[in-house]
């Protein structure tokens, strides 16, 4: 590992990319040189949030703490909530965060930075859908997987007690969004309803009184994959036994009822939105160049107007080479900008500074989870 000293590498952000930056660039240059920050304290793969609200992964068995991680790749980890960038003093600001139990873990604090990347994971957007950030579910963080994990435990615990009462209840699930997010997520609910019997909820007819309900507003789900693609993931969900509505658009929700443009009411027990495309408002308090959905602009080598401020993942708006289309959003995007930027800041921190390469994403397909043999239950 190279002793170099000076320059400070801060990533803010530990999903897929950051947390893959941070590894490449501890081997070689340590901890005194490299800083991950998350507002989490350990890892759990966002693409498999799905799985921690559905019940089939354990967050406690499955996930990874980030200091472990640090100490094995050897960089630093700080915890912490980012609220703001100063870039005048080149200083971020960290606020304490929330446990899953409500315990505020971590002091405020600052910390200065001679490179800062921006690794800032998406939420949920509710397009300012009335009603929507108060009556629906929103598993897009390990927390609120984990809490919608725990409401469906509970719904289906009463259902239980209630058929054996001999009172007939069906428990409907909506998911609002045919991306990938909600695609995934009612395909591991579908799954996770076979195993209900095994937690002693014997009275339950998986398929009779669990329902799952996937809406779209477009034609069809999954637009951003080929439209056979598309069809296949389509005839995978209804084969499961999952109802499919697209040309439908929520415009309310209340208490656990969307209701379309058009007036029509959907009852459900659980509404669960799972459009993720918008980035904390905070960024935009950064000066920085940003779209609508708050994602950062940034140029051919991932910089942001500011030179010191780089950006991959979900929330950089990174063009392809040669041509306007953006790069999409996902893990495979930040894996080549992670490997892109270990490289450029490598040179950084050597002051070895010169003619940079652009970035080059190489399109190497889309994988979608619909489905397959499991052995965890809800």
């Amino acid at each position: 590992m190279s002793q170099a000293k000076g320059h400070r590498v801060v990533i803010a952000g530990g999903g897929a990319g950051g947390l893959e930056l941070a590894c490449r660039l501890g081997r070689r240059f340590g901890p005194n040189c490299v800083t991950l920050i998350d507002s989490s304290l350990f890892r759990i793969w966002k693409r498999s949030l799905h799985e921690v609200a559905a019940g089939t992964l354990d967050i406690h068995r499955d996930g990874l703490p980030y200091a472990m991680l640090a100490r094995q790749c050897q960089f630093a980890f700080v915890p912490g909530e980012v609220t703001a960038v100063n870039r005048k003093t080149r200083t971020i600001v960290l606020e304490f965060i929330t446990l899953a139990h409500g315990e505020e873990f971590a002091l405020p604090r600052r910390m200065r930075y001679d490179s800062l990347v921006l690794v800032v994971g998406s939420r949920s957007n509710f397009f300012a859908t009335l009603g929507a950030a108060e009556h629906a579910k929103t598993p897009d963080s390990t927390a609120s997987a984990e809490c919608f994990r725990v409401r469906l435990s509970r719904a289906l615990n009463a259902m239980n007690a209630a058929r054996q009462a001999g009172v007939a209840r069906q428990l409907d699930i909506e998911i609002v969004d045919g991306g990938p997010t909600g695609v995934e997520l009612a395909a591991e609910l579908c799954e996770a309803r076979e195993y209900i019997a095994s937690y002693g909820m014997t009275a339950l007819d998986s398929k009779r009184d669990v329902r799952i309900w996937l809406i779209e507003e477009a034609q069809r789900i999954l637009t951003a994959l080929p439209e056979h693609l598309s069809k296949m993931a389509n005839d995978r969900l209804l084969k499961c036994g999952i109802e499919v509505m697209t040309n439908v658009r929520v415009a309310s929700v209340g208490a656990g009822c969307p209701e379309d443009s058009g007036g029509k009411r959907y009852p459900a027990d659980i509404c669960v939105w799972a459009a993720r495309i918008e980035a904390p408002s905070w960024l935009v308090k950064t000066g920085r160049s940003t779209n609508r959905l708050n994602r950062l602009v940034v140029d051919a080598f991932l910089r942001t107007d500011d030179r010191r401020i780089f950006a991959l993942g979900d929330r950089a708006l990174a063009t392809r080479a040669a041509k306007s289309k953006p790069v999409p959003a996902g893990a495979q995007a930040a894996h080549q900008q992670a490997s892109y930027l270990a490289r450029e800041l490598a040179r950084r921190i050597r002051d070895r500074l010169g003619p940079m390469v652009p970035f080059e994403y190489r399109d190497r397909s889309a994988l979608i989870s619909v489905g397959g043999p499991r052995e965890s239950a809800v």
